[in-house]
């Protein structure tokens, strides 16, 4: 019986997979939204008239415009936890349905956590699940709003109030344990569509190709949205290739517009393949037709043969391809989950142009706007659904597990980036509840593979850091930090190997190290000596704080950027020369907010990433280029290294990053000589240089020469050097820098009694102000957090002036205030 109860639970699951609505026609809400922070005692609230004669409304609700995330500061507010809980949006709507008797549907790209969706005091629809499309239908509510006396007050408007709630919940997943905030709000876009009598539910394709990649044949399914139960509708297939060049046409007369069906299948000789450098992409344009309505939308897909080697690489189209990876976290400086499509493009365009080729979507179904910019920029993609952390749960946990990994795959099934779905992270993290059953875990994972595949048998399944799971999902990504969290860098490699020989498909996502943004050192390895090598990369309970157990890089390292360029330097060069290595992907792209490292250099903030949270190159960005991509690059290690320091006559290692085959590097004019790049020529393949520098500014240049065809890159820096030697930190000293306008940039530098930089300080540094200007915080950034670690004894805020005065003040820990005037600008 109990069989058949999980079997039917299962069956509804599928049968209830939220769609995306299939429409060309979308309306993005932005503007013209209002937002309360905190509860309602209901709808009523938010919709009844003003008291008579009063011009008080009680709460008080403040403008803003979608998408926005309850935490877009107070996720990396280095004073407070971050929100849960519940808060309220509203809106009038203005309907135009251009289909007479046409239906109207608000079309979420995701909202966190649990939502609840109003047209005037009715509820019209609930979704739990923060990351996962979904729509509700409002046609009816708002036939019947317009027709009531309540609608003369709104003049032919139509109020709609939505309620998001991200309080801790142990039944929802993800956990509240995970390395990453559980935000609330309407952070992702809000779509009106209009749709006629009859539209489409779902569509999908099912690209394949023949054995030797000379024929593509391509299966176009699909279901019906048709509530008013249209008899009758005609139906026309037509598929494009990327110049809109028609390929293929079918018109279906006298379909019964009910259910799901095979509408065509087709053969396309030589079809043009998807691939990570030449990402072409199809369009399968579909129409319905009825005797009074026609309407027309389009999918895009792409053929393209993914195939993981058992224990070997990954081919891609026959040819072997090295995945070269990264991951996303959806959260950006100053509005956290609430990335508009602008930031998402520049950020997916700056991964392609470190030479990004694949990326894991951590620990979450994304927005389907990343999912296109993966179709479009050839990006390979493991889109996972967020079972993280926290042990197994009751029936209502798993039902929302296994809703959303078929929302997931019905979702996102046809972009051809898509190669892995991924069904958890670190599931064998216990502690929400008491007990932690590692047997039910299991059968949980497999009953998530099945499903996956009978969802979706095209695509792998894939897990990390579950070892005690290894043997159920196709790919498995075991914990190796080599270098961080446990031993030395140097032996990631044969722990690689060690770990391959243990499953079936080995892919290895999740690597790397934190970086205080601008801090550097003149010995990276100082304090780590007392790491023991050999002794495994895993990463074990505890490894992430920073106090107690082992030695290890994570808490007895400096956190600068000088250890983890060459951290990653050492990983990339050792990925040349594996050639059963499926790939990899670094931990992550950009840092990103976590309720759990209060005590980070940036605070609240994980600093994994190769860019900023504003997505500010760190160095480590330009080792990446210098790997992995074929466009001329140079970029000499310092930029943001004002001040080097040392003796008179010390020679100072000097690194280039270039993919060039030979570079020739000048000291203030001076030539150090030409190296030629070889990638096992480690640090730097072989561009470096260990050079006298003269105390006081010096001008460091590189030039790199491509032989093939002549091409030369070059670039530049200044850097200062002290000879000085420093005492201990005994004063603040404040200065401006200049910037233009009504902003202007703080810098506290550390000195010491004498007056000397501190070049070594990593003081906590706390910024205030008082007057009419606002410090520029709760970015989550090197340069925009009120409270900070200093970098080589220095740290940066900026100041919006507002047109007036202010004072600014500093505090260390044992170091007397620092203020500073700002006065109003000329």
């Amino acid at each position: 019986m109990k069989c058949l109860f999980i079997s039917c639970l299962l069956w509804f699951s599928v049968l209830s997979a939220v769609a995306k609505v299939p429409s060309m026609e979308k309306i993005r809400l932005t503007d013209n939204w209002e937002y309360l922070k905190g509860d309602l005692g209901g709808v009523w609230e938010a919709v009844r008239p003003a008291a008579p004669g009063s011009p008080e409304t009680v709460p008080l609700w403040k403008p803003v415009a979608l998408p926005h995330c309850f935490n877009a500061e107070d996720a990396v507010d280095p004073d407070v936890n971050y929100y849960e809980g519940p808060g309220w949006y509203k809106t009038l709507l203005t309907i135009d349905n251009p289909y007479s008797d046409g239906r109207i549907m608000l079309d979420f790209d995701g909202a966190g956590q649990k939502t609840d969706v109003y047209v005037y005091t009715t509820l019209v629809g609930s979704h739990v699940g923060g990351y996962d499309s979904w729509n509700v239908d409002i046609t009816d509510a708002v036939k019947i709003f317009l027709g009531s006396k309540d609608a003369q007050r709104f003049k032919g408007k139509v109020p709609l109030s939505i309620r998001c709630d991200n309080s801790r919940d142990l039944e929802m997943i993800p956990s509240d344990l995970a390395d990453f905030n559980i935000y609330g709000g309407l952070y992702r876009y809000l779509n009106l569509v209009y749709l006629p009598k009859v539209s489409f539910e779902t569509i999908r394709l099912e690209p394949s190709l023949s054995s030797d990649l000379k024929e593509g044949t391509l299966k176009v399914e699909a279901s019906f949205y048709n509530p008013d139960d249209v008899k009758k509708a005609d139906v026309t297939v037509s598929v494009y290739d990327a110049g809109r060049k028609l390929v293929f046409t079918q018109a279906i007369e006298g379909v019964l517009p009910l259910g799901s069906r095979l509408l065509a299948e087709m053969k396309i000789k030589n079809p043009a393949l998807w691939d990570v450098d030449a990402p072409h992409l199809y369009t399968c344009e579909l129409t319905v037709k009825t005797p009074d309505q026609t309407f027309t939308t389009e999918e895009r897909f792409g053929f393209r043969r993914a195939e993981f080697k058992d224990k070997g690489p990954f081919f891609l189209n026959g040819k072997r391809l090295l995945l070269q990876g990264t991951h996303r976290h959806e959260d950006h400086a100053g509005v956290a989950q609430a990335m508009t499509e602008e930031m998402m493009r520049r950020e997916m365009q700056m991964m392609k142009d470190m030479g990004v080729n694949f990326i894991r979507l951590g620990h979450y179904q994304q927005s389907g706007i990343i999912l296109d910019l993966c179709d479009e920029l050839g990006i390979l993609v493991w889109e996972e659904i967020p079972w993280c952390r926290g042990g197994l749960g009751g029936e209502v946990y798993k039902e929302q597990a296994r809703r959303m990994l078929a929302n997931m795959i019905g979702q996102h099934h046809n972009h051809p980036a898509v190669i892995i779905w991924g069904l958890g992270n670190e599931n064998d993290w216990p502690n929400d509840f008491s007990t932690f059953d590692k047997s039910a875990i299991r059968a949980f994972m497999k009953e998530l593979h099945d499903l996956a595949h009978r969802l979706d048998d095209t695509r792998m399944t894939a897990i990390r850091r579950c070892e005690f799971c290894n043997d159920i999902v196709d790919v498995y990504s075991p914990s190796i930090w080599a270098g961080w969290y446990r031993g030395v860098f140097t032996d990631y490699k044969s722990i690689s190997e060690q770990e391959m020989q243990k499953v079936k498909h080995f892919l290895h996502v999740e690597w790397g190290g934190d970086s205080h943004a601008r801090r550097h050192s003149e010995d990276a390895f100082y304090n780590l000596k007392n790491i023991e090598a050999g002794k495994g990369g895993d990463e074990r309970a505890g490894d992430a704080s920073l106090y107690g157990g082992v030695p290890r890089a994570s808490r007895d390292g400096d956190w600068s950027e000088s250890y983890v360029v060459r951290l990653i330097d050492w990983h990339l060069k050792e990925q040349e020369t594996m050639p059963w290595l499926t790939g990899t992907a670094y931990w992550p792209f950009k840092d990103f907010s976590t309720p759990v490292r209060p005590d980070n250099p940036v605070p609240y903030v994980n600093q994994k990433g190769v860019v900023e949270r504003d997505l500010t190159p760190k160095e480590s960005y330009y080792v990446f280029q210098s790997y992995w991509t074929e466009k001329p690059m140079i970029h000499i290690y310092g930029h943001t290294w004002p001040v080097r320091w040392g003796g008179k006559e010390d020679r100072k290692e000097i690194l280039v990053y270039s993919n060039c085959d030979e570079v020739e590097l000048f000291v203030n004019n001076i030539s150090q000589g030409v190296k030629r790049r070889n990638s096992q020529d480690y640090p730097a393949a072989g561009l470096r240089w260990n050079c006298v520098y003269q105390e006081g500014m010096n001008e460091i240049r590189a030039v790199g020469i491509r032989k093939k065809d002549k091409v030369e890159v070059s670039d530049s820096l200044r850097q200062e050097y002290q000879t000085a030697k420093w005492d201990k930190e005994a004063a603040c000293q404040l200065s401006l820098l200049p910037e233009g306008g009504d902003t202007v940039l703080v810098q506290v530098q550390l000195v010491d009694k004498n007056g000397i930089r501190c070049l070594n300080s990593k003081k906590l540094v706390a910024f205030e102000i008082a007057g009419d200007g606002r410090l520029i915080c709760n970015l989550g950034t090197s340069t925009g957090s009120r409270k900070v670690q200093a970098y080589n004894g220095r740290a940066l805020i900026r100041v919006k002036r507002n047109g007036g005065k202010s004072v600014i003040a500093v505090k260390a820990e044992g170091l007397p205030t620092a203020f500073l005037e700002l006065d109003a600008p000329r």
